[in-house]
């Protein structure tokens, strides 16, 4: 199959409406919901918790990226289901349930397995069946494709097979589902044709690959990516600080030129529910095959370990003033994974309070956007009267850059450590 770069606008073609079935209605399935009841498709979301369901048929939404005012403008178009049944009515399935890793750091196929097999069980001749969750190359032509066709039905000749990996990226102020560009790879060219015709009229621009596995791969690799720079900076930020230089400094300086380069700062660690998670199914892969791929591997250990490093720093601030951590007062800002949203997936701050309380510090908490942090078993309450617990902290500790913690705040703390700038 011959890749292919089509812009498309925003069209909807008179008669190319259909109904379509979303199955999974968080942070990733339904902006692409709604993205698909804006274009005018009839849509049935389902999800396995029914307190989303309630809150969508109430016209509230569960997730924070998504307004109560957008859901409620969609009236009818978008049908939030407990009952799956529904599904054999709607021309297209999408899946976008959660792909995460076990203990073990390996993939955890089975929300997917689980859906395909409700797919399954409602799959009729002609329907088209868009897997957005992120999986490893082979699993859309093997795992999915196998548990489809129990049905009795082939795929490619009796059901239409594509992926288009989610491209979300939550509280994005420019970029939302139907600004960004996607990837879509078919089993068969027909089948690309046809999720081609379904996005078309929702995003600006489509790139069909040459299969399924190129359009797996894609996800796996832009977030490998964004986790291999990663670890390079926080290596370049521990670097800087072992020779008294500001690392943000020196990031913001090289951003200035405008080609080879892309900034990436440091932070308390990785978080998300991408960064963390897809280099595993890549590095996974790659074992598998027998090509392991040796840095995104140590890319990973690297931001895996990078909540020690900072707490390391942390201990070594508070003995220049002559205090130990152990029994001091830490106040954390921000604990979800990225400014301004109160996703709080795979934070990094969860590892970083746990180390923090290990070494006996006294840890307290705020986010305007999460009101508790729950680390083992602890639960962390959002302080209020921020102002003064600031000026009370032994050390206020900046985890998450959300827009409310200005530097009137900051100038009240006795000690202040922010890992963007520094290791």
């Amino acid at each position: 199959m011959t890749q292919l770069t089509v812009q498309v606008g925003r069209r909807t073609p008179a008669g190319a409406r259909c109904r379509v079935g979303v199955i999974g209605l968080g942070y990733a399935g339904l902006p692409q919901a709604v993205a698909f009841a804006e274009a005018g498709h009839p849509v049935i979301g389902v999800d396995n918790r029914p307190e989303v369901t309630a809150m969508l048929r109430e016209g509230r939404s569960p997730v924070d990226t998504v307004s109560d005012d957008r859901v409620r403008r969609l009236g009818d178009a978008l049908s939030a289901l407990d009952d799956t049944e529904a599904l054999a009515d709607c021309s297209a399935v999408v899946v976008c349930v959660p792909t995460p890793v076990d203990a073990a750091g390996e993939p955890d196929l089975s929300a997917l397995r689980a859906a395909c097999a409700t797919v399954t069980a409602h799959l009729r001749p002609g329907q088209l069946v868009v897997i957005e969750s992120t999986v490893y190359p082979g699993v859309t032509d093997g795992v999915v494709r196998a548990v489809l066709e129990r049905s009795g039905l082939v795929a490619g000749v009796h059901f239409s097979l594509a992926h288009v990996p989610e491209r979300v990226d939550p509280g994005n102020p420019v970029f939302d589902s139907a600004d960004t560009s996607r990837v879509i790879g078919g089993l068969t060219p027909v089948c690309a044709l046809r999720a081609e015709e379904l996005y078309g009229g929702v995003v600006s621009s489509v790139h069909i690959t040459a299969g399924l596995r190129e359009a797996e791969a894609t996800k796996v690799l832009e977030n490998t990516y964004r986790q291999v720079n990663l670890g390079l900076v926080h290596e370049f930020a521990a670097y800087c600080d072992a020779l008294g230089i500001d690392a943000g400094a020196v990031i913001d300086a090289a951003a200035t030129k405008p080609f080879g380069f892309q900034p990436f700062y440091p932070g308390v660690g990785v978080g998300g529910h991408c960064i963390p998670v897809d280099p595993l199914y890549l590095a996974h892969s790659a074992r598998a095959a027998g090509t392991p791929l040796h840095l995104v591997e140590l890319a990973q250990r690297i931001n895996d370990e990078r909540p020690v490093r900072v707490v390391d720093v942390c201990e070594t601030l508070l003995r220049t003033t002559g205090t130990t951590l152990a029994g001091a007062e830490v106040l954390v800002l921000g604990v979800s994974y990225k400014p301004d949203v109160s996703d709080v997936r795979n934070t990094p701050v969860v590892p970083l309070v746990r180390e923090l309380t290990a070494r006996g510090a006294q840890v307290r908490i705020h986010d305007p956007y999460v009101p508790e942090l729950v680390v083992d078993g602890t639960h962390h309450k959002s302080v209020s009267h921020l102002g003064a617990v600031i000026a009370e902290a032994d050390l206020v500790l900046v985890a998450q850059h959300h827009s409310v913690y200005d530097t009137e705040h900051l100038h009240r703390a006795r000690l202040v450590y922010d890992p963007r700038r520094h290791a």
